[in-house]
């Protein structure tokens, strides 16, 4: 039997799990009426949001199907295009879809047990990992099976599809949640004095709309891409360079990782649950080992079937070692009651200009461990196959096995943010509100390591797309000119104004949040006092109005960048081009995603001391620093990752015809 059907039948077996825990979570009761009816203001606005995103989305996906289609006349590549594209997009609604239903189940089950408030969090957690790994190796598996390997342009336009609706995704997700966060927090928690949560603030419903669109749907998108351009990646290096060592078994070796993946997925979302006495963090890192053991055994018996060779499962071995160290790293910096979040507290004491100075320093201090892991695997994997770029395919693909619990844990972050939003806005205390606070810290830590282990994991594979481009257009086996300079330097310099692009659109959609807001109570007083209902509708607008604007520009140069440097300076330039920016954009994302996540935990930490230290100067110092990090570690920090893969991905789309034409300036 051919393991690409195997592997069809395993990423079935993936979503027939998701079915079961979905119906397992609808079980669960939803609460009181007014909790029902918080929870389904949330779901409205979420899915309202996702529609016309998707709207947009798939029309700018069906309008660049028809130039690709003109360039490779292959009406195989474009549907293999629009399939990854679309695939993404379902593994991030259906995530968001039981998001937004175990948010309030979670919520009532806090009331009465934090371990089963637990469990259901991360299980609602597991539908979105479970759906990425599953859904990823059935779209790969299905794409073989059709066509077979004749044209690696097959695989590279599934890969394309994917990144171009990731970044689609987490643009417009990351956008609409933290403009709404960032009003709220300033307006409500700094200007008006009311609690995070508080029902009678205008924007506390698009806050808790956006944790889905942006921390669930769009990271879901984001982890869809990452895992099929790696497969994508691996697959088309194995039949440029290693076809002949190993034939077509080497085509299988990704599937069959992919395999022991999804299998170590669903043991460990398994094994995770709430135990008594024991904190959520550790039971996460229960099912994280369980997880990459499983995979271990699974490197082990792939490397050895297929290809006969202990290098390569050695290799693979340091991807998963490297991937687990981030982390445990992740949990040193960001987690509550370690060393950096203390630092933190006690700098916001002095006020929000200490409290961004000392962030800053951490921030730029702490990608450096989980880089040195991921730097450590590469050359570990190159030095041990002697030189060859296949064990860094392998560490690369090491790194994955582990991604659809890391997803899991990165959902849970939302749903227990959600539900700790819902315990506010309809008054529980007691039990409800300690176990919430408790698990929206840990949902905020997980939800770093995620976006930690997505820049470390996306370096990696640009690390071979990169690889892949340059052994296409024969980078290095000639003489470099000054065009690869030239785009070097470029490339450098285009992930700033990305960023630049990014953060400015959350900053002016926040402009109109934060006024919005101000309006409101300032037309109807009366919202503050309980007395009238405030316009969630209309700050729901703002966000996705502004969202959908927002992420075209940064998406266009994305996309641009690449074909305009290739036609214009041509094939070395672009590979400059491609270098430069992977390095820029991965110590960006870096530093973005852990000083973010870093504010956001010292504010935790120190609201968690008591209800009396809101309104302190301390306090208002730790909002400004998190007001200052959210369109860092959701919006720009994240975008980056997925700008790396896709402008790689564009370029190796784009060879045929940059190899086909001459340049329009000649740099040689």
């Amino acid at each position: 039997m051919d393991l690409a059907w195997i592997a069809l039948a395993t990423g079935a077996f993936a979503m027939l799990i998701v079915a079961y825990l979905t119906w397992s979570i609808y079980q669960k009761d939803p609460g009181t009426p007014q909790m029902r009816q918080v929870a389904r203001y949330i779901r409205n606005g979420a899915k309202t949001f996702l529609k016309r995103q998707y709207k947009a989305i798939l029309f700018l996906i069906i309008l660049l199907s028809f130039p690709i289609g003109i360039v490779f006349r292959s009406i195989e590549i474009v549907s293999s295009f629009i399939c990854g594209a679309v695939l993404s997009l379902i593994a991030a609604y259906i995530g968001m879809n039981i998001a937004v239903r175990a948010n309030v189940r979670t919520a009532n089950a806090a009331a009465t047990s934090s371990a089963k408030a637990f469990t259901l969090a991360f299980r609602g957690g597991a539908v979105m990992g479970l759906s990425v790994v599953g859904l990823s190796l059935i779209g790969v598996s299905v794409l073989y099976l059709l066509y077979g390997y004749t044209d690696p342009n097959l695989m590279v336009g599934y890969g394309f599809g994917a990144s171009l609706a990731a970044l689609f995704a987490q643009l417009g997700g990351g956008i609409f949640t933290k403009a709404a966060d960032i009003g709220a927090d300033l307006v409500g928690k700094i200007e008006q004095r009311i609690p995070e949560d508080d029902i009678r603030n205008p924007a506390v419903i698009a806050d808790q709309v956006g944790d889905n669109v942006g921390d669930c749907a769009g990271r879901g998108s984001d982890l869809f891409e990452s895992i099929s351009d790696d497969y994508v990646t691996a697959m088309i290096i194995g039949w440029s360079i290693f076809l002949g060592v190993w034939g077509t078994n080497v085509l299988m070796f990704p599937l069959a990782l992919g395999i022991s993946g999804v299998l170590a997925t669903i043991v460990g979302v398994f094994i995770v649950r709430g135990w008594k006495n024991v904190r959520p963090i550790m039971s996460f890192n229960v099912g994280l080992f369980t997880a990459a053991a499983i995979a271990t055994i699974g490197a082990y018996v792939s490397s050895m079937w297929l290809l006969n060779d202990t290098r390569i499962f050695f290799s693979a071995l340091s991807g998963i070692v490297a991937s687990t160290a981030v982390g445990l790293i992740v949990q040193y910096y960001i987690g509550i009651g370690g060393r950096p979040v203390r630092r933190m507290e006690e700098a916001s004491r002095r006020g929000p200009a200490i409290n961004v100075i000392t962030g800053v320093s951490y921030a730029l201090q702490s990608p450096f461990l989980p880089f040195i892991f991921m730097i450590s695997a590469i050359l570990f994997s190159y030095i041990i196959t002697n030189g060859s770029i296949y064990g860094v395919v392998a560490a690369n693909l090491g790194t994955d096995l582990a991604i659809g619990i890391i997803m899991a844990a990165d959902a849970f972050g939302p749903i227990s943010d959600n539900a700790q939003g819902i315990v506010q806005m309809v008054g529980l205390s007691g039990k409800a509100n300690g176990t919430m606070q408790k698990l929206d810290s840990t949902g905020n830590t997980t939800k770093a390591y995620a976006k930690a282990f997505a820049t470390a994991s996306g370096t990696v594979s640009t690390v071979v797309l990169f690889a892949t481009y340059s052994q296409k257009v024969g980078l290095f086996s000639s003489n470099l000119n000054q065009a690869f300079v030239i785009g070097i330097l470029m490339g450098a310099a285009f992930p700033f104004i990305f960023s630049s692009f990014t953060i400015g659109a959350t900053g002016k959609t926040a402009y109109e949040m934060v006024d919005e807001v101000r309006r409101q109570f300032k037309e109807n007083p009366d919202i503050l006092e309980h007395k009238a209902e405030p316009d969630y509708d209309r700050c729901i607008d703002i966000s996705t109005r502004n969202a959908l604007r927002e992420m075209i520009l940064p998406t266009f140069l994305a996309l641009a960048s690449p074909i305009l440097v290739g036609l214009i300076l041509g094939p070395y330039a672009l590979g400059g081009l491609l270098l430069g920016g992977t390095c820029t954009a991965a110590l960006l994302a870096s530093f973005f995603t852990f000083g973010g996540a870093i504010w956001d935990n010292t504010k935790k930490s120190i609201e968690a001391k008591g209800f009396w230290i809101k309104g302190t100067p301390m306090h208002t110092a730790a909002v400004v620093g998190d007001t200052v990090g959210d369109p860092l570690k959701d919006v720009a920090g994240p975008s980056l990752n997925i700008y790396m893969k896709l402008t790689n991905m564009t370029a190796l789309l784009i060879t045929p015809v940059l190899l086909s034409i001459a340049p329009l300036l000649n740099l040689a």
